[in-house]
């Protein structure tokens, strides 16, 4: 199901997406992160749509995604069903932004030469494997399968209880209070109806680590969210800021979490196109 603006605007809250699909001109590929879905770029996806064909697909075993095949899934697979969905596109290449495990599989399809530019936002992945850094990211989100089973239980209860949109706005935003209530609802049923939580967790413990960053030919610009409570840059990131090509941007996004694309959605399509436009010799502003 790929929804037109106008279909996603009014309809997207409450119901599963298989992608966002909107705009002309350049086109850009986005990627959500683990446990969430298309959704969280429906603002950036909308001021980035007068210049660009936006499309924002669901990972397989997200909500509104593909089925997961096997009790494992990893970051190498969800490539492979991103790079199908693009050759059914007839995109070659694309511009791509990716948020924390999107941001890893961007990674990938840019190492498979499938990016014209690559954006990470809070991007996971920057750890060895086998590692205890590894490990300790597989258990902080096993540690949250009990809430997650409480939360299927409770249904509309949960999704809609301002203490519980709360407690997950504060995991993912910096400035709880600049992100809506239906948008922190819809965060939340996502990521009831993720499937893949614990493929994702097995096949990210079971996957071969990521090769050497430094070959990266990709133009790649690399957001870092100042209040990131989910991978923390002081851990997760300095594999990335040792290996990127010199070339490549490290900016520090201030005052935002690890979703910021909800609660900043201005300031992430504005780096987003930037960085895009400047590697064909040009700036636009969003």
């Amino acid at each position: 199901m790929t929804m037109t603006s106008r279909t996603a605007k009014s309809a997207a809250r409450s119901t599963p997406v298989a992608a966002l699909h909107i705009g002309s001109g350049d086109p850009v590929l986005l990627l959500h992160g683990f446990l969430l879905s298309p959704h969280c770029w429906e603002q950036v996806a909308q001021r980035m749509s007068a210049h660009c064909e936006v499309y924002a697909p669901a990972f397989a075993g997200h909500w509104g995604g593909p089925k997961v095949e096997g009790w494992a899934l990893d970051v190498y697979a969800l490539a492979d069903q991103i790079e199908d969905q693009l050759d059914e596109l007839g995109w070659r290449t694309c511009h791509i932004a990716g948020n924390s495990l999107g941001g890893w599989v961007g990674l990938e399809l840019a190492r498979r030469g499938r990016a014209r530019t690559l954006t990470t936002i809070a991007a996971a992945g920057g750890w060895a494997s086998p590692s205890l850094s590894q490990v300790r990211v597989g258990v902080k989100f096993a540690s949250m399968i009990p809430f997650i089973e409480i939360g299927k239980l409770l249904g509309g209860v949960a999704i809609n209880n301002a203490l519980v949109q709360q407690v997950a706005a504060l995991l993912v935003t910096k400035r709880t209070s600049a992100v809506a209530r239906r948008d922190l609802a819809t965060t939340l049923t996502a990521v009831l109806h993720c499937e893949a939580m614990i493929p994702l967790i097995l096949g990210s413990l079971r996957a071969p680590g990521m090769d050497d960053l430094g070959e990266l030919s990709t133009p790649v610009r690399m957001l870092l969210a100042e209040y990131d409570r989910i991978i923390p840059n002081s851990v997760y990131a300095t594999r990335y800021l040792r290996e990127l090509p010199e070339s490549a941007d490290r900016i520090l996004v201030h005052g935002v979490g690890h979703v910021p694309m909800l609660e900043a959605p201005d300031r992430i399509a504005t780096l987003i196109a930037e960085h895009i436009y400047a590697s064909r010799g040009h700036l636009r502003a969003v």
